[in-house]
């Protein structure tokens, strides 16, 4: 997981964002706080199913709040581009419980 200053090295990079709530948002990084508040460029959520295909949900500049992440993953473009997301099957994500 990066965090405050390790956020640095990835900005203009496609990060995924792992929300409390379950969520997964995939876009550009284009700042943070120290709060860890984030600027997402050119966004968008992936919703998983069992019964469908990934979902992409278009949310174009989308900010974040700090105290609303749980996990910032850096993403492997050539690896994410290879992926049939149309075919790819999976159980949602839990809200996280703390």
């Amino acid at each position: 997981m990066l965090g405050g200053p390790g956020l640095e090295s990835v900005v203009d990079q496609i990060i995924s964002v792992i929300t409390n709530d379950g969520r997964n948002i995939v876009g550009v990084l284009k700042g943070f706080d120290q709060a860890t508040n984030i600027i997402l460029d050119e966004s968008h959520e992936r919703v998983y199913s069992t019964k469908e295909g990934v979902q992409q949900l278009v949310l174009g500049l989308y900010i974040i709040r700090g105290d609303n992440i749980s996990i910032i993953g850096e993403l492997d473009e050539e690896l994410d581009a290879s992926l049939d997301l149309a075919e790819l099957r999976a159980h949602p994500l839990r809200p996280v419980i703390h």
